[in-house]
């Protein structure tokens, strides 16, 4: 399949299979970028958009995953499935969106998964369907994984300061298990309604997610600047990212070596918590026989394309040739040709219950495009009018 414009030349999908010793795993990595290669996994990869056929599971669930290198001088996501006995009909999905490196990245794709196998009791926990034990144990795995992380940074001997977010997927038959940390997205398709399950953490932003995460912020010494913590970063939970965390006084040393900040300034400062964290969301969501697909992909899309136009763009995918993995990646090289400006990763798993070939086509809204096409014939009349009044 050719690239569909210049533009994505600079495109990088890797599809690894590996098994990890887990008994009877099946585990699909798309991608896996890094420094100079560093974490590509230890199986092959391609450059390729020619990918394998979907991955289906045993409960009838078809995966497609995709990662896109965009204009960033690093891959730094990675995505990872896994199918295991483990899980008791259950598949775990995840999306990690790296910063400043790979390493946080290239040491969460595996440990997470181990760490939530652990809490969850393998899958006994998943299959009881108590929200509230299931929202401790994963709140225990991301907690237990980012201070090994931080552990494993601190031994590296570099001063390492990457970090990644995560959003992980439980998905069984009847119900969707979400834990989520940064800023990537879940959404899912009731026939053809999208429903955004998911909020970014961000520390701007005036919804009530965000006031939360500044006022949390604040509350634990730090400041906002430009919509960044400090100055610095602009997701407000995260793994890694020890500057926030277990070195937040070298953090302020640094900032004065720098000029960023006074020492009078930093005297000021009195920190009483982390102020990136990798405490999850996490909620349990009913899959009824009307669900369609669910979709997690790193912001890399979002930023460039709104929900519903996802999901709209995802069912005609499927309705045209009802391959999950073919629409998966004409809906990463869409994000591409929208000029994002960072990479995209994109999982999407079709629960299997709808006939896409037989669906009807949606009728196109005519009002209500033509209501579109009026506002942007009159805004740009008034461009042009203002243009003319201004000029001398």
């Amino acid at each position: 399949m050719a690239l569909s414009s210049p533009y994505l030349q600079k495109v990088l999908l890797n599809r690894l299979c590996c098994n990890y010793g887990y008994k009877k795993n099946i585990i699909i990595k798309a991608g896996g970028g890094g420094r100079g290669g560093e974490g590509r996994g230890r199986c092959c990869s391609a450059i390729a958009i020619n990918a394998p056929a979907p991955l289906t599971s045993v409960s009838g669930i078809r995966w497609g995953s995709t990662l896109i290198q965009g204009p960033r001088e690093e891959m730094e996501d990675d995505a990872v499935i896994v199918q295991s006995d483990d899980l008791d009909g259950f598949t775990y999905a995840a999306v990690f969106d790296g910063h400043a490196g790979f390493s946080s990245v290239k040491f969460l794709r595996e440990e997470l998964y181990k760490e939530c196998i652990t809490a969850l009791q393998g899958g006994l926990l998943l299959e009881k369907r108590d929200l509230n034990a299931i929202q401790k144990a994963l709140q225990e795995a991301f907690e237990n994984a980012d201070r090994k992380l931080l552990n494993w940074l601190e031994s590296s001997g570099k001063e390492d300061e990457s970090g990644s977010t995560a959003t992980v997927l439980f998905v069984g038959n009847d119900t969707l298990i979400i834990a989520h940390v940064g800023d990537s997205s879940v959404v899912l398709s009731r026939s053809g309604k999208m429903e955004v399950l998911t909020n970014a953490h961000r520390p701007y932003g005036s919804n009530k997610v965000s006031l939360q995460e500044i006022r949390r912020i604040n509350e634990a010494g730090g400041w906002i600047v430009n919509g960044r913590i400090c100055g610095d970063i602009s997701v407000s939970r995260a793994f890694g990212d020890m500057r926030f965390k277990t070195k937040k006084n070298e953090m302020l040393e640094k900032g004065i070596e720098e000029g960023r900040w006074s020492e009078k300034f930093v005297s000021r400062i009195q920190f009483k918590g982390d102020l990136v964290t990798a405490s999850p969301d996490v909620l349990q969501v009913a899959l009824g026989s009307d669900t369609e697909f669910v979709l997690l992909a790193s912001d890399g899309l979002w930023d460039y394309m709104k929900s519903a136009e996802v999901v709209d763009f995802v069912r005609n995918q499927l309705r045209e040739h009802g391959d999950v993995q073919v629409a998966c990646e004409a809906l990463a090289r869409t994000a591409m040709d929208r000029r994002t400006q960072d990479n995209v990763s994109i999982v999407i798993a079709d629960l299997g219950r709808t006939d896409w070939r037989n669906l009807p086509v949606q009728k196109q809204n005519i009002v209500f495009e033509l209501g579109q096409a009026l506002i942007t014939i009159s805004f740009v009349s008034l461009g042009i009018w203002l243009t003319t009044v201004i000029s001398p």
